[in-house]
């Protein structure tokens, strides 16, 4: 099915935030999914409902990504010989006009299109090798259900010094799982305006601070049904305070073997005990990779 689309070069920033509003871009697919380290499908809800605004203030990771883009895009072109553009588009499902997608970059003269990212060196293993984050993995394969293309390129640097690029394939069986899903989603939460089911996401703590910011002075009863859960909270509290001092009481004991030590082994760990720059050891404990 060819897309339709609408231009953007036009729009102001609170048109354009507004426009947002009113679709599932490939940034929310991973959230409402519940797959998002970043989002949650309470949060999502909450903007697409306008119950609060979309927040689009970012963060200095967001804003040098932003920066680097056109460098690298320039760089995709100088590796990998072919010629990129702009498009100031917005494209969109005929049949459901709510799922949209934003890229990058096209590519001339072929179906595939370009997605640009950055990531911390601490996030390098979630690149190294065939990997690909899962949230951008979703993002990429709704954009190619709702452009129908067959692939899409990333070009990607990590640390700000390691440049790659890779081609990933459409993969048909995804997108006939997860789409269904974000259809039925937008229907029941934004359409119907049904509240989702609550969760312990960071995202939902904050969205519900920020639904919430003030107290009237009032006492209120709660249900049965939240007693229980408070008596399930007590009861876990009270198992995570003893795990926790477990997990602990082993690393002292790693810390008594290991004395002086920087670094030790055994047959399924690496352990590493080097001085941070306050001076303090810190302990690492990492499972080796499999061969």
């Amino acid at each position: 099915m060819k897309p339709k689309y609408i231009s953007t070069a036009k729009l102001n920033h609170a048109e354009w935030l507004d426009f947002r509003r009113q679709g599932i871009g490939g940034s929310d697919v991973a959230a409402i999914l519940g797959m998002s380290p970043w989002r949650s499908p309470y949060s999502v809800w909450a903007e697409k409902t306008g119950r609060l605004p979309i927040d689009d203030t970012g963060n200095e990771f967001t804003h040098w990504g932003t920066i680097m883009e056109p460098i690298l895009a320039k760089e995709f072109e100088q590796v990998s010989g072919k010629k990129v553009y702009r498009q100031n588009k917005t494209f969109y499902r005929p049949d459901h006009e709510f799922l949209r997608a934003n890229i990058d970059r096209d590519i001339a003269g072929e179906p595939g299109f370009l997605e640009i990212k950055t990531a911390m060196e601490y996030k390098s293993s979630e690149w190294a090798d065939d990997n690909i984050p899962i949230a951008y993995q979703l993002q990429v394969q709704h954009y190619m259900y709702v452009l129908n293309r067959p692939y899409v390129y990333f070009a990607y640097l990590v640390g700000g010094h390691s440049f790659g690029w890779k081609k990933v394939e459409r993969d048909q069986k995804a997108i006939d799982t997860f789409e269904p899903r974000l259809i039925d989603w937008w229907s029941k939460h934004v359409l119907h305006d049904e509240e989702p089911d609550i969760d312990g996401d960071k995202a939902t703590t904050a969205t519900l601070k920020a639904l919430y910011p003030d107290e009237d002075g009032e006492v209120i009863e709660l249900g049965h049904d939240i007693n229980q859960l408070l008596r399930n909270r007590e009861e876990l509290s009270a198992s995570v305070k003893s795990t926790s001092k477990l997990i602990d009481e082993i690393a002292n004991r790693v810390r008594q073997e290991m004395k002086d030590a920087s670094a030790a082994e055994t047959e399924e760990f690496r352990i590493t005990n080097h001085k941070n720059k306050r001076g303090s050891r810190v302990l690492r404990i990492n499972k080796k990779k499999e061969d």
